[in-house]
């Protein structure tokens, strides 16, 4: 089953698209709690590497209740991405509500030491 892509943004070259869906088994809204698996693909469509240094998530949930997620790197990793390239990973988001946005920001480093930043738009983590 195909996951529709809910965002999409490119800057300096780098392409980040986000989709999410519930996760049915890890969920259990009675007791408030709503898993969403996430897909991000990172891709170079720029003419350089460029290397994933760190991450800003901004969550916030259906009433409203903000979190801010800073880190190194994706699920433990600071991809370097070639050019033509891609790096697709996997992760997830719990929440209180049955839904909520995620959007952020990846800081990125090319090989020459330049460094910039690309935003992750929002997209909605919704049951339905």
């Amino acid at each position: 089953m195909s996951i529709p892509i809910l965002s999409a943004n490119t800057v300096h070259g780098i392409r980040v698209d986000a989709s999410a869906v519930l996760s049915n088994d890890d969920s259990f809204p009675t007791e408030h709690n709503h898993v969403f698996r996430y897909t991000i693909v990172i891709s170079n469509d720029g003419d350089s590497p460029a290397q994933l240094v760190s991450r800003t998530w901004i969550i916030i949930d259906g009433d409203g209740h903000r979190e801010q997620v800073n880190g190194p790197g994706v699920i433990g990793q600071t991809p370097r991405i070639e050019p033509g390239k891609s790096f697709r990973y996997q992760s997830f988001c719990q929440l209180k509500t049955p839904w909520g946005t995620m959007e952020g920001t990846y800081h990125m480093k090319r090989d020459d030491g330049e460094t910039f930043d690309v935003a992750i738009s929002r997209f909605y983590l919704k049951t339905k």
